[in-house]
Formats: C-alpha cells, structure tokens, sequence
C-alpha cells in the first residue's frame, strides 16, 4: 500500500544534494511536469499528480480515494531531463487493486512513456526490476542516480503494521 515510510526518511539524508542535482534542469524544462505515464505491456495509462516532501521528511502519496492515479516526486527531475525522476503509486488499497497492480510484471527491455506538459512524449526502456525488503531500500540509486524509477510496495503483507514489507522498484532509461 504505501511507497514506504522508509522512502522518505532516506530523502531526508539525501534531500539536500538531491536538491542541487535535480534542479539543473535545461531552461527548456523550466515550468514543465510530467501529466501521464503509459505502460502499455501491464495496461498502465493513468495521470500524474505531484508530491512533495512532507515536513516529517517523507514523500507524499498519491491519495487512496485516486487509485488510478501515480505521482511524480516534485524533488526529482522531470522525466527527459538529467537526473533521477520518481513515480510513485500504490500497488492496491483496501478493497482493489491500484495503479501499479502489476508492475512486478514489467520485464527488461519493455517501454515505459511519459508525457509532459510541454507535450514531449519521453520515451524509456526497463533496465532492471528489483523487489527490495524496505529496510535495505535503495535510496541513492533511485533518488540520485540519472533515470526514471517507478516505485511501489509488495512481497508479504503485514496486517499487523497494515503496510507490504517489501518495494517493487522499476529502472528505466531513455530512449
């Protein structure tokens, strides 16, 4: 369900040099976000929403009444420009399956697009899925390292906590 509490409290020790690096966008990308993401080998085609960091040091989520929708990291690069750029969405909520159901799915080599809102269609190509306990996340290599990450939770359930134990991260790179 939720990207991983422990998604954010990394950002915190990598928010400042995250800062730097993803800010060098082009002047060309100045005021552009990313609108949607198309997955078409798992049936993706949701919009994007932005998230910010929270005060506390984690990443917003998108809401659990939106299902169907993924955000884009607001702290990361917009997807096309140098530098990491982050989707999040959940994998289900309560009652259904959500935007990233089934990107455990995904395989090397499939294509990933996102369109912005200066109407580029930026086009990737999955290098590497991973499934990673949240305890070992890998923050540097998805918050600093240039490409476009897709990260949601799976693995086991824990009902006591009420949160997957594992995340399902997607590394894609543009074509």
């Amino acid at each position: 369900m939720l990207a991983g509490a422990i998604t954010g409290l990394v950002l915190v020790a990598f928010g400042k040099g995250m800062q730097t690096s993803t800010n060098t966008t082009t002047p060309a990308a100045a005021g552009v976000v990313p609108e949607s993401i198309d997955i078409p080998s798992i049936d993706v085609e949701a919009p994007l929403m932005k998230l910010d960091l929270q005060k506390n040091g984690e990443v917003e989520l998108p809401p659990y009444e939106k299902p169907k929708v993924a955000g884009w990291y607001t702290g990361s690069a917009v997807p096309g420009e140098k530098g990491a750029s982050v989707i999040i969405g959940h994998v289900d909520t309560k009652t259904a399956p959500a935007v990233f159901y089934k990107l455990r799915q995904l395989r090397k080599g499939e294509t990933v697009k996102v369109e912005r809102s200066d109407g580029k269609v930026v086009e990737f190509k999955v290098d590497a899925i991973e499934q990673v306990h949240k305890d070992r996340f890998p923050a540097e290599r998805v918050y600093v390292e240039d490409g476009l990450k897709l990260v949601t939770c799976g693995g086991k359930f824990d009902y006591a906590k009420g949160e997957y134990l594992d995340n399902i991260i997607v590394y894609a790179s543009q074509v």
